[in-house]
This record gives C-alpha cells, structure tokens and sequence, in this order.
C-alpha cells in the first residue's frame, strides 16, 4: 500500500519543473535582456564622449567649423547629425575668430566642442524607451592658426 501512495504523489508533481522553469527563466530574460540594453546605453555614452574628444582634436588643427570635422564624428558615432554637434571658438569676438579672416588663424585661442541632445531608443519592443544622453563637452587650445587648409581630414 505504501507504494501507491508514493506513485500517486509522484504523479501529482509532474509539470511541476516546467512551471518553476517558467518562472525563473521569465526573471532570467527579463535581466539579462535589461543588462544588454544598459551595455549598448553605456556604449553610446562612451562613444559620445569619444566623438567629442575626437572633433575637438580636429577642430584644433582644422580651419573655422570645417566640415571634416562633423563628417569624422558622424562616422564614429552615426547617431549624430549636424545639430547634435556644436564647434565654438574663443575668443567669440568675430573680429578675432573671424571664419575667413587670415588673422583669425593666429587670434583664436581655443575650441570647444559639444555633443547635445542625443537620443538613444531602446530595442526592446515591449518597453519602448528613449533616453536622452548628457551633453559632452570638450575644450583644447587651437594649434594650426597658420594652416589655411589643416589638410585632408579637414574636408
């Protein structure tokens, strides 16, 4: 008799690991799905913070707002467009940094670049969330003030 109890209750937990299966894996994902999207989150921010340090070592060599210096951020980070970046010289005086001056080369003391207003969504299709990062900034004292063209990478 003791053997049937025991093949009754047997019986009665079966899909009992299927379930508990079911509600660790839930958890699980849920995690590890949260994990990799705070990674990529945190790969953006690196790569913001890379791409400002980068247009401003450009920005320093290169003449007035050149182009080459948002096209080398883009490539580096292809969330930004041309209004996420924003390139300032100073003195701000248009007198001494002036754009097309030849004096503006060898007044213009430094240059500060930032990265504004990027957005970041997730991929997640459930929870569709779009974070905004903080601004990036860096400043570098200008180098090239003679150079009319600052080479290559400056178109």
């Amino acid at each position: 008799m003791k053997a049937g109890i025991g093949f009754r209750t047997h019986r009665c937990q079966r899909g009992v690991a299927a379930v508990e299966f079911a509600l660790v894996a839930g958890i699980f994902f849920t995690l590890l799905i949260g994990i990799v999207e705070f990674s990529r989150v945190l790969f953006y921010w690196n790569t913001a913070g890379e791409a400002t340090r980068l247009g401003a070592r450009l920005a320093a060599v290169c003449d007035y707002k050149a182009p080459g210096i948002y096209k080398q951020m883009r490539q580096m980070m292809p969330l930004l467009s041309d209004a996420n970046i924003d390139i300032s010289y100073e003195p701000s005086s248009p007198t001494q940094c002036d754009p097309d001056a030849a004096t503006a080369r060898k007044t213009c003391e430094s240059v500060t670049v930032r990265v504004v207003d990027v957005n970041v969504a997730t991929v997640i299709p459930i929870v569709p969330i779009s974070l905004t990062m903080p601004p990036f900034t860096t400043t570098l004292p200008r180098e090239s003030m003679n150079s009319a063209t600052g080479g290559p990478v400056c178109s």
